[in-house]
């Protein structure tokens, strides 16, 4: 069972990577967005919502068993939560604004401003997922802006 939730919580080995496993790890995020924004906002949203909350034992585990609150192997975190960056924009299954959403997410994720760090700072695997579902958000926004005025910008 151990190995089961090492294997999930690092992203099927991803997370064990020497150089930016967190942004390494994130990169299975970019296929669960794209397949997600090609169901309803209402199923995008349900999903979304069940895999962050499935995700908090499964981390919180896997930081018991690494022995750090929020070790940078553990990458289910950046994956289950990417998906909100993109939630609800269809225009983001595009490949350049899907791959936009990935670098604002991890500069949000790296640079931790501060609704970032107050999440990360809640306890167990809730702070450890939140705080990249907060990065997310704040990328959902910046998305929505950048996506509405390519859409006002674009001809016809």
């Amino acid at each position: 069972m151990e190995t089961l939730l090492l294997a999930l919580s690092t992203g099927l080995g991803l997370g064990l990577s020497p150089w930016a496993p967190g942004t390494l790890g994130a990169l299975l995020g970019l296929p669960l967005a794209w397949w997600l924004l090609g169901r309803s906002r209402r199923m995008q949203l349900a999903l979304t919502a069940a895999l962050m909350v499935a995700a908090m034992p499964v981390c919180h585990q896997a930081a018991s068993a690494l022995g750090l609150k929020d070790d940078g192997r553990i990458v289910l975190d950046e994956i289950v939560a990417f998906p909100v960056a993109v939630l609800g924009q269809a225009a983001a299954r595009h490949p350049a604004a899907l791959a936009g959403a990935y670098v604002v997410y991890r500069g949000f994720d790296i640079a931790k401003p501060a609704p970032v760090s107050r999440a990360e700072t809640l306890p167990g695997g809730i702070g450890i997922v939140l705080d990249d579902g907060v990065a997310a958000a704040m990328t959902w926004l910046i998305m929505a802006a950048g996506l509405s005025l390519w859409r006002r910008r674009r001809p016809g």
